[in-house]
């Protein structure tokens, strides 16, 4: 489906963006195509934890689509504190798929790699079981259930792994500081997944939307890598984009020289063939998504 055609599909719908202000969310806002009706909320215009404001938000817009991109994403953070996590992930989706089984809309919640424990060889299949090893985990995987329980078929749970983007903190954005800060970066090797840019995601959502495709699927972008490289290669596009930086090295060390409140899964590799074939489409490379968004960054500066 081409740009023109997905515009047709989407043309005249009314999607409630929850977590407007997120990576997911701006990104969604800046591809959005011309002709929807589109109301993107932060988290200053809509609390998700708030059951009767989200009921007032999707009754008086009256979305065809509501998506789900609010979310509690402080994965440390979350060990001390899981009740916090569990009503924005869990609750809050609830919240919004409760108001949208109201509305006769569909809903789409994002979810995570973090659902399963990383122990397996080959990329997780969305049908795989599921077995979160931290806080964070459990409370994404309880607003699947909750969405699920709610919605049936008319949700679409899509889980993906190690965004990033231009805005806000993530592995991207701090890298680069860190880069400027320091002479030496150490960086875990033997955890393995997908780097996948925002707007990578943000386009299959809408995809996946005009193409009405429900149920739990999977989305990276393509290939696998590791924290480790995954940091050299922002370094090297970086530097040949015009970034500045002093002479910092990246150090490779195992997950056991670096000890968090949080364990983290050793794989996060997930299996994208129910999407693409749901889509039509395979998915960029990561390492060509990261060039692109490296240099976009350069133009924002």
């Amino acid at each position: 489906m081409n740009a023109f055609d997905l515009q047709q599909a989407l043309a005249g719908r009314r999607v409630l963006l929850a977590g407007g202000g997120g990576q997911v969310g701006v990104a969604l806002r800046q591809i959005m195509p011309g002709g929807v009706e589109l109301q993107a909320l932060d988290r200053g215009a809509l609390d998700i934890t708030d059951r009767k404001a989200v009921t007032e938000a999707v009754g008086r817009i009256k979305p065809d689509w509501v998506i789900n991109a609010a979310a509690y994403t402080a994965v440390d953070k979350a060990e001390s504190e899981p009740e916090l996590a569990f009503v924005i992930n869990r609750d809050g989706a609830a919240h919004l798929a409760q108001a949208a089984a109201e509305a006769n809309a569909r809903m789409v919640q994002i979810s995570t790699d973090y659902v399963f424990d990383g122990e397996q060889a080959r990329p997780y299949r969305p049908d795989d079981a599921v077995n979160p090893i931290n806080v964070y985990g459990e409370s994404k995987l309880a607003g699947e259930v909750a969405t699920r329980g709610v919605l049936g078929e008319r949700a679409l749970i899509l889980r993906t792994a190690w965004v990033y983007s231009p805005h806000g903190r993530n592995f991207l954005t701090t890298m680069l500081r860190l880069m400027r800060e320091r002479d030496e970066l150490k960086v875990v090797e033997d955890q393995v997944g997908t780097p996948t840019s925002a707007s990578s995601l943000a386009r299959v959502i809408l995809l996946a939307m005009a193409r009405e495709v429900t149920g739990t699927h999977h989305w990276t972008d393509a290939g696998a890598t590791s924290w480790y490289d995954f940091a050299c290669a922002i370094g090297e596009l970086a530097e040949i984009a015009g970034f500045t930086f002093g002479a910092c090295r990246i150090a490779p060390i195992p997950t056991s020289d670096y000890p968090t409140p949080a364990r983290r899964p050793t794989s996060s590799l997930l299996d994208k063939q129910s999407m693409r074939q749901a889509i039509g489409e395979d998915g960029v490379q990561w390492k060509k998504a990261l060039r692109q968004v490296v240099s976009q960054m350069v133009d924002l500066s």
